[in-house]
């Protein structure tokens, strides 16, 4: 039987990768800025192993929620309540019937047919090749288009997605690019993050208009713009729809400013939701939530329509707005609260890490192939419980830093 045997290394080339980024990822361990082992001091605040005391100003909970005494003690009722753990089964199986009111829930706050998952990755990684078969597009196998900054949780999809299906890579948000796509394709779907990890917002409402005129679908991690904006936490995406349809997917994480653990996804079809757990492979694989994450959750879902949780939102934007007054960077007035001090070579980023770390800032050094060579930056994140005198300390001590460096970064 004659094979056409496919080159490799058309989507990943790990050995390149680490040939490239394994030099820089021993300095930061060396530095240490990396491999880290910290207990919580108090919110925010960390000691390390080596006995430093610093405040966390790479964390990923914008709300500060992971403290929250609400969802704290959510977790630890419900697992008591519960009485195990998790049930060791296979979600399509046998789950928890806690899981099921904590779906029940979700989708009601977010008015969408949500399904949770181990995490938002295992949800991409189970559910990406299904959308690549044509499994939710009346089969007829669409042509996936990858944003270039699609978070590798998605993009690592992509040669399972290639087996089904035409895999393109497009420029980061070009919307002419994918509207010539929709023109020449019967059917295309796009990948992409809603809000980027490294900065950067989806450009939504040409996605919108290109859905609405080519018929366009949409498969959109919302992970850092989840419970951060939109009303009662909806996000930058779902806050744009009138309503979850057929042509759309979104996924987000839970472990964010959600506060709680997992990822979830939003669904505007049952029957695209029954196929995801049934053949959704990683998304669905051997477990489901544990019951504390399930009480950690349904906390979060009572905060969430609280008057408590806009005052924690409209804080976060004080603290943005803060910051950006101090420091100046491509994502100055950008609603989420990333931002990416650009440092050029990965040497330079590193070495403000360690140093950023000595003075008791605990940053993010990052480089390829996180971000393009040349691109190293320190990644910063803020949260709404960030005291504004820390904020401040923190804008000055890096400002120097960089001044020695001959970068100004001051507005």
């Amino acid at each position: 039987m004659n094979q056409t045997a496919q080159a490799p290394h058309h989507f990943t080339n790990y050995r390149k990768v680490i040939s490239l980024a394994d030099q820089n990822w021993q300095s930061t361990e060396a530095g240490k800025v990396s491999g880290l082992n910290v207990e919580v001091k108090t919110p925010n605040v960390l000691v390390d192993q080596y006995g430093r005391t610093f405040h966390h100003f790479c964390t990923t909970s914008y709300l500060g929620l992971d403290y929250h005494p609400a969802l704290l003690d959510g977790a630890m009722t419900t697992l008591w309540e519960t009485g195990t753990l998790r049930v060791a089964n296979s979600k399509n199986r046998c789950k928890l019937a806690i899981l099921d009111q904590y779906e029940t829930q979700l989708s009601e706050l977010f008015g969408a047919s949500c399904l949770s998952a181990l995490s938002c990755s295992a949800a991409s990684a189970g559910i990406l090749p299904l959308l690549a078969s044509g499994a939710f597009t009346n089969n007829c196998s669409p042509v996936m288009v990858f944003d270039k900054h699609a978070h590798y949780s998605m993009n690592h999809s992509k040669a399972a997605c290639a087996d089904e299906t035409q895999v393109i890579t497009c420029p980061h948000n070009d919307m002419d690019f994918i509207e010539d796509m929709c023109k020449r394709q019967r059917s295309v779907a796009y990948v992409a993050d809603g809000a980027y990890s490294m900065g950067g917002l989806a450009d939504l409402d040409s996605l919108m208009y290109l859905k609405q005129r080519y018929g366009l679908f949409l498969y959109l991690d919302d992970s850092h713009a989840l419970s951060a904006v939109g009303e009662s936490g909806a996000g930058l995406v779902r806050s744009r729809l009138p309503a979850v349809d057929e042509r759309t997917l979104i996924v987000a994480s839970l472990a964010k400013s959600f506060g709680a653990s997992g990822g979830l996804v939003m669904f505007g079809s049952e029957r695209h939701k029954a196929l995801v757990q049934r053949y959704g492979g990683p998304s669905n694989w051997s477990q489901s939530l544990n019951a504390a994450a399930i009480g950690a959750g349904m906390a979060s879902i009572r905060l969430h329509r609280s008057r408590e949780f806009s005052t924690l939102q409209e804080r976060l934007q004080a603290n943005i707005r803060l910051f950006d007054s101090l420091v100046r960077t491509e994502q100055r007035g950008n609603p989420m609260a990333i931002r990416m001090v650009p440092c050029g070579e990965a040497a330079l980023a590193n070495s403000l890490a360690v140093e950023l770390a000595e003075l008791g800032y605990f940053t993010s050094a990052v480089f390829f192939p996180v971000v393009p060579q040349g691109k190293a930056a320190i990644r910063i994140t803020l949260r709404a419980d960030m005291e504004p005198n820390v904020i401040r300390s923190f804008c000055e001590k890096i400002t120097e830093l960089l001044l020695t460096h001959g970068r100004d970064i001051r507005p």
